[in-house]
């Protein structure tokens, strides 16, 4: 199983591969100070199907398709190309070779799509796994649920991350409080 965790503003971080087999108890994030500990209890089912994020513990989970990125731009290719067919601009066999063309690495990008499942709670994505048949496609009802009372994250993506090649910001030195705005002077101060 390969599970792509995010840190606790959204953040992708590194893919981990992990055997669900073995159910380590804890693995290395690259770019995370700390080790993750992984929730097993009640991930996965008697099919060795993931119902749970193993990072959160979250329930909720969705499943999608992750079509690669090539797809789009096959897309508008597909719909310029048959427009100028249909509206018969071009009636050239070239056409309809290359057409047939985009048409067939249209197919073969939906046929290669991965299926992932993904948790609503901390985001983390879950590829190279058995999808159990009873997870349905991403609700808004139960992410608007999750947005309101988020599950918590692990700390090692909640507190620290460092991102390599970035330089944390600088800490700056602890200044004189400042008076609330409305602050009137007390009677004992002068006013000048």
């Amino acid at each position: 199983m390969r599970i792509e965790p995010r840190d606790a503003s959204g953040r992708r971080l590194a893919r981990i591969e992990v055997d669900e087999h073995a159910r380590p108890a804890r693995v290395q994030v690259p770019g995370v100070t700390h080790d993750v500990y992984l929730r097993w209890d009640g991930a996965l089912d008697d099919a060795a199907s993931l119902r749970r994020c193993v990072l959160c513990g979250c329930s909720d989970v969705y499943v999608r398709k992750n079509f690669p990125q090539v797809t789009p731009f096959v897309i508008v290719l597909a719909f310029s190309g048959a427009a100028v067919a249909l509206l018969g601009y071009s009636t050239n066999p070239v056409l309809y070779a290359l057409l047939a063309a985009l048409l067939a690495v249209d197919v073969l990008s939906l046929i290669l799509s991965e299926r992932q499942v993904v948790c609503y709670g901390c985001g983390a994505i879950y590829t190279r796994l058995r999808i159990a048949r009873y997870l349905r496609p991403w609700d808004r009802t139960i992410a608007e649920r999750i947005a309101k009372s988020p599950p918590e994250l692990p700390t090692a993506l909640a507190v620290h991350v460092e991102v390599p090649g970035t330089t944390p910001p600088p800490t700056s030195e602890p200044s004189a409080p400042t008076p609330p705005l409305d602050a009137s002077p007390s009677q004992n101060e002068k006013v000048p």
